[in-house]
């Protein structure tokens, strides 16, 4: 499965609606070669096999796909496990690999091997978002003033801290959007976000995660969301709204009800693919 359907909340500057959105599929794979615990990528769960030879590649672990003499992909309790076996040439290099390797713009979990790491602890949970509905769009329309690096390249994420009027109050860039998330949780760990931070990119389960780490009472994404970071924010109960634009944004989670005035009463069915 590369998709699954999820139940949402519209909000618009107006009201309320029942909608429905196709979310991608997005599992923890981890990637042992040669019986060795090498990375674990966040990634849609489907042509494992080809993604294992290509990643052997361009990790440089393999000159050809000839020297990727096997690939077995399965289903472990926490996402997926793929065991590769390189050819006896190319098998020095794991080691060499393993203790210099460094981390990148790409979409892994930097520093672990394993799907054991996955589950690191989350302390606390988050308490409810005071910001409201008006808060969330007045922050949406104003991000892009504080967008100098993209607005010259066209080439950077950013990560906004927001008060709970909707204000931006710091606004980290970066070409690799988890590094915008990070400056921003790093020069406002000494005071907290008690409003909401509202980011550019695709909201993965790190994003969530790291949301989570700076007790954050909600994250807002202007992108798409993954199945994984939905199931990560409503585990810990952190408030979650995905798709944030102009004229409409999608609830994912909402544990405090904080969006669910009308919930009941006039609501218009569900409108597919919002």
């Amino acid at each position: 499965m590369t998709a699954r359907v999820e139940p949402t909340r519209v909000l618009t500057p107006v009201g309320v609606r029942r909608g429905e959105r196709a979310v991608a599929v997005e599992a923890a794979v981890a990637i042992e070669v040669d019986g060795i615990g090498y990375a674990v990528m966040m990634m849609t769960p489907a042509d494992l096999e080809a993604f294992a030879i290509g990643f052997m590649l361009t990790e440089r672990l393999a000159d050809t796909a000839a020297d990727v003499i096997a690939v077995e992909p399965f289903e472990a309790d926490v996402g997926w496990i793929v065991r590769v076996a390189l050819a006896e040439r190319c098998r020095g290099r794991i080691q060499d690999r393993v203790r210099h390797r460094t981390s990148d713009t790409g979409c892994g979990l930097c520093g672990i091997a394993s799907l054991e790491q996955l589950r690191r602890p989350v302390a606390g949970r988050p308490v409810r978002p005071v910001a409201d509905t008006a808060a969330l769009f007045r922050a949406v329309a104003s991000l892009r003033d504080h967008q100098p690096l993209n607005a010259a390249t066209g080439a950077a994420h950013a990560a906004a801290a927001c008060t709970a009027e909707g204000t931006i109050a710091a606004a980290y860039e970066d070409v690799g959007r988890h590094n915008a998330l990070d400056k921003l949780i790093g020069a406002t760990a000494a005071t907290g976000i008690s409003g909401f931070i509202l980011v550019t990119s695709r909201i993965s389960f790190e994003m969530v995660d790291k949301a989570l780490v700076a007790a954050v009472p909600m994250l807002v994404g202007i992108s798409a969301p993954t199945t994984l970071a939905i199931d990560h924010a409503r585990e810990h109960g952190l408030t979650f709204v995905a798709l944030a634009r102009a004229d409409a944004m999608l609830v994912l989670n909402d544990p405090w009800k904080c969006f669910d005035a009308v919930a009941g009463e006039g609501l218009e069915p569900p409108t597919p693919g919002l």
